[in-house]
C-alpha cells in the first residue's frame, strides 16, 4: 500500500491518503505472508476496528477493462459504468483497509456474506472518482466474526468530502473460525427456511476458467477463485466463482428496466464450485402505473437444488 501520509479528522478518525490505487495482487501476497507468520506466532490484535479511513483521490475507469467486463457479464456496451464494475474500482481501497496491521481479522480466507449497493447517480467512463473506505459493525457470527466494509465513491475532489456519494457499497465479510474476545456470538435463529426452486428464467454453464476470467476484468485475484490447486491450499475442495461475478451477472440479466439509479442487495448462501450449472430466476414487480419497481432474483445449483444466492434490485426512491 502506498500512502503519502495520514491526517486526523474532527472526530478523531485518521484518514490515510493513498498515492495510488493499491495493487490487489500485492495485498493478497502480503496477506499470505501474514497468514504464514500467524502459524508461528498468532497475531495479537485488539478486538476492535481501527478508527480510520482509507482514501484514494483519483480513480479512473479503464476503458479496455470496462469493455471486457461488459462483455463477460453480459452488460450492454454503453458509457454508463455498471454498478458491479464500480465495486471493482473501489475494492482495492477497501482491501487496503482490511490489510492494515491493526485490522482485527485476517484478510486471507474471508467469506463474502452479503452486499448492498446504492447506485445513486450514473457514473461514466470519463469520470474521475474519489474513493473512501472503512469498516464498521464488528460482530459475532455462529461460525466466527463478521464485519461490514463500507466504500463510498464521489466525483472528483481531493479530500474525500467533496459532495455526496454517487455510489455506496456495504460488503459484509465473515472471518470463519475466528472468535474475538469480547465479541459475543449471536443467539441461534433456528433452521434456515426451506427453498423450493421456481422455474428458471436462465441457466448458466460456468467453466473452470470462470474465476480467472472475472479476475482479469475485476482485478480480484483471490487464490480461492483461480484454480483448484490454489483453492485447496485455502481449504476449499475446488475453486469457486466470485460472489460478485454471480451477483453482477444476475444484475445484467435484469436489464435496462432498472435504470441508472437503484438499490442492489444480495446474500450469498453457498459457494458455486467450478465448473457448475447455475439456475436463475428473476421475478419483476411493477407499480400501479405499470412501471418497473423491483426485481427479485435467486440462483441455485441446477442439479441439487441448493440455493447459492438471493437478492433484489429496487428503484431508488
Amino acid at each position: 500500500m502506498s500512502a503519502q501520509g495520514a491526517r486526523q479528522g474532527k472526530t478523531g478518525t485518521e484518514t490515510v491518503e493513498l498515492t495510488e490505487v493499491p495493487s490487489l495482487s500485492k495485498l493478497y501476497v502480503a496477506a499470505a505472508a501474514e497468514a504464514a507468520r500467524a502459524l508461528v506466532a498468532p497475531r495479537r490484535t485488539a478486538p476492535k476496528l481501527p478508527a480510520a479511513r482509507h482514501h484514494a483521490a483519483v480513480v479512473r475507469p479503464d476503458v479496455a477493462r470496462l469493455t471486457e467486463y461488459q462483455h463477460l457479464l453480459g452488460e450492454p456496451a454503453r458509457d454508463v459504468v455498471p454498478a458491479g464494475y464500480v465495486h471493482a474500482l473501489a475494492f482495492p481501497v477497501a482491501m487496503s483497509f482490511m490489510g492494515r496491521e491493526d485490522f482485527p481479522l485476517p484478510l486471507l480466507g474471508m467469506v463474502h456474506l452479503r452486499n448492498r449497493i446504492e447506485y445513486r447517480e450514473p457514473i461514466t467512463y470519463t469520470d474521475e472518482l474519489d474513493v473512501t473506505a472503512w469498516a464498521e459493525n464488528l460482530a459475532g457470527h455462529r461460525a466466527g466474526t463478521q464485519v461490514d466494509v463500507v466504500a463510498e465513491v464521489r466525483r472528483g475532489g481531493t479530500d474525500g468530502g467533496g459532495g455526496d456519494p454517487v455510489w455506496r457499497g456495504v460488503s459484509t465479510y465473515l472471518a470463519k473460525g475466528v472468535f474475538l474476545p469480547g465479541v459475543d456470538k449471536p443467539l441461534a435463529n433456528g433452521a434456515r427456511e426451506d427453498f423450493r426452486a421456481p422455474l428458471p428464467t436462465a441457466l448458466w454453464r460456468l467453466g473452470s476458467e470462470t474465476g480467472r476470467e472475472y479476475a482479469a476484468v475485476s482485478g480480484d485475484f483471490n487464490p480461492i477463485h483461480l484454480s483448484s490447486i490454489s483453492a485447496r491450499a485455502l481449504g476449499m475442495r475446488r475453486s469457486i466463482a466470485h460472489g460478485m461475478y454471480t451477483a453482477s451477472r444476475a444484475l445484467a440479466e435484469i436489464g435496462a428496466a432498472k435504470g441508472d439509479a437503484f438499490v442492489w442487495d444480495v446474500s450469498f448462501e453457498a459457494p458455486v464450485f467450478l465448473p457448475a450449472r447455475v439456475a436463475l430466476n428473476i421475478s419483476d414487480s411493477v407499480d400501479g402505473e405499470g412501471s418497473w419497481e423491483r426485481s427479485d432474483f435467486v440462483g441455485w445449483h441446477a442439479k441439487s437444488g441448493r440455493r447459492h444466492f438471493v437478492g433484489s434490485v429496487a428503484r431508488l426512491a
